[in-house]
């Protein structure tokens, strides 16, 4: 069987793609991969980031499990001099357009106070020592090679830099990397303009720390030299991350989260992450004849938009880390509670979502699968990056501080060492034991809705990978559906008779990106699909 990976960003599916046929396994593709679009896409992810990571190892055993589904979460944790309370008298309010809350003069959002400790590294390094064939410096050096010999600027990272705040209280990733002399040096022209489509941009102190990682090992990022120049500059700028964070971060790990629909396994990822929402509106959903109803028809779009609804009234007053909270999994996830929210839902009662922000949009993911049957879906994110660089080093560092909710007393208000709430939510889809779909997306709390957007449209409605994540999309968490543009309005002016409806200014894009892979068990035949909301790419490794 061949095998094939799916990412938005094709510099990076390309160079996972070559480690798949030099015979390189998924999860050393998927590392690979991984460095490569930390380089050409540095606010969405990076080794200044966080990952989690929902596998199937078909080749080898999972250590000290039953079965080969695995998951790994390499959070970006709150640091130690971080405290409950330390934001309350300056917080603003939410973002009303979602990506976190708004306190006075930002500094959840850019700087060095919006940081928290980073698990890339750690999170990659660990896939690649328990299941990985190739080593740690052979899954740098392509990224290392791109940041030294410079890499074209897309049209999407580009217009990413063109893109303004919608809010006054909000950063644009310009304004990001504006805020950092550092970064301004890195990223911009010397007259102070972004680069444009078609430039070459080079990072030689980005490849110098990729060369140092891959030279000196992944300890080295929390207890050697880097560390030590990355702690010493978090203390002179006020950061509540300190060099003792970086010695003592620890990767989890969790089980997934195993659900079912209409027969199928779904494995997917852990709280404080999106899985268990994902499960939850699929167990409401299962209880219908969607097919009956019709792909986006008025009616298929209601009743699934109120399921979405549903869904995030019972994750948001309860999602949090929980290792510092309660989180009641299996009831959320149950199938008793979806027939309760059914029952909600068919005698047209109305639905009430208490609103939490999501994280940042700007993420990336990349699905895998090789010759053996190993299945990764990995999602990893800096948030919208802090801005901020360390002289010399050359990437930035995550922004995760603004997703806490900064009045103590939530489940995912702010406390040190402590994760935040995602919507990340990497996942693979079994029948009968075996894989038939690997699927994950770039896309804050909407990766929840338009990855089960895409399973449905697989499951219930026969659509080809292609298709399936081709077709239009919608999203519904609060008082409003929004959808893409290729809803048409005559179905929009039904849905209104019932229910606030909007179409966005987007054709494709506006929602989560989602890159799948799927498996036929009979033959072994492989198709991708890659969001055309973004620059990727399905490419078939033989």
């Amino acid at each position: 069987m061949p095998g094939m990976i799916v990412a938005p960003q094709p510099v990076a599916v390309e160079e996972g793609a070559k480690v798949l046929m030099r015979g390189g396994n998924a999860i050393d593709a998927a590392v690979t991969c991984a460095f490569v679009q930390s380089l050409v896409n540095p606010q969405m992810c990076g080794i200044g980031g966080y990952l989690i990571l929902t596998a199937r190892m078909a080749a080898q055993p999972v250590d000290g499990r039953s079965d080969n589904v695995v998951a790994i979460d390499a959070p970006a944790l709150a640091g130690s001099r971080a405290t409950p309370d330390m934001w309350q008298d300056i917080a603003l309010r939410p973002n009303p357009g979602g990506w976190g809350y708004f306190v006075k003069g930002k500094v959840n959002d850019a700087g060095y106070q919006s940081i928290c400790t980073p698990g890339t590294v750690k999170g990659l390094s660990t896939m690649l020592e328990h299941w990985g064939t190739i080593s740690w410096a052979e899954a740098i050096t392509p990224a290392e090679r791109i940041a030294r010999e410079g890499f074209v600027v897309d049209a999407d990272l580009a217009a990413g830099w063109r893109h303004k705040a919608a809010y006054p209280e909000a950063s644009s990733l310009l304004d990001y990397v504006m805020a950092n002399k550092e970064a301004r040096r890195v990223y911009l022209h010397a007259d102070g303009t972004p680069y444009e489509p078609g430039e070459t941009l080079r990072n030689p102190d980005y490849a110098n720390t990729l060369a140092h990682l891959a030279s000196c090992g992944p300890e080295d990022f929390y207890v050697g030299e880097l560390a030590a120049r990355m702690g010493a500059d978090l203390q002179a700028n006020n950061s509540f991350v300190t060099e003792s964070d970086l010695a003592g971060y620890e990767i989890r790990w969790p089980d997934p989260v195993i659900g079912t629909y209409r027969g199928l396994t779904i494995a997917t990822a852990p709280p404080p992450h999106g899985g268990p929402t994902l499960l939850a509106l699929l167990n409401i959903l299962e209880g219908y004849d969607l097919k009956d109803l019709g792909h986006n028809t008025p009616e298929y779009i209601l009743l699934v938009a109120m399921a979405m609804k549903a869904a995030f009234a019972d994750r948001n007053p309860l999602l949090g880390d929980p290792e510092y909270v309660d989180v009641p999994l299996d009831w959320m996830i149950s199938k008793e509670r979806a027939v309760e929210w059914r029952a909600v839902i068919d005698r047209g009662d109305p639905i009430s979502v208490s609103f939490v922000p999501p994280e940042s949009p700007d993420t990336t993911h990349v699905s895998v699968v090789d010759q053996w049957g190993n299945c990764v879906a990995l999602t990893h994110s800096l948030g919208s990056s802090s801005g901020v660089i360390t002289p010399g080093l050359g990437f930035m560092y995550n922004n995760s501080m603004v997703n806490f909710r900064p009045w103590p007393g939530h489940p995912n208000s702010i406390a040190p060492g402590k994760s935040r709430t995602t919507g990340m939510a990497p996942t693979v889809v079994f029948r009968s034991g075996q894989p038939i779909l690997v699927i994950g997306a770039p896309g804050a709390t909407r990766i929840i809705t338009s990855v089960a957007q895409v399973i449905l449209n697989v499951v219930d409605f026969g659509m080809s990978v292609s298709d399936a994540v081709l077709a239009p999309r919608f999203d519904c968490q609060a008082d409003m559906i929004e959808c893409q543009a290729r809803v048409p309005e005559f179905v929009c002016t039904q849905v209104r008779e019932r229910h606030p409806i909007h179409r966005m200014p987007y054709s494709h894009g506006g929602l989560a990106l989602v890159h799948a892979i799927g498996l036929s068990p009979e033959t072994g035949a492989l198709a991708g699909g890659a969001d055309t909301g973004s620059g990727g790419m399905a490419l078939l490794a033989e």
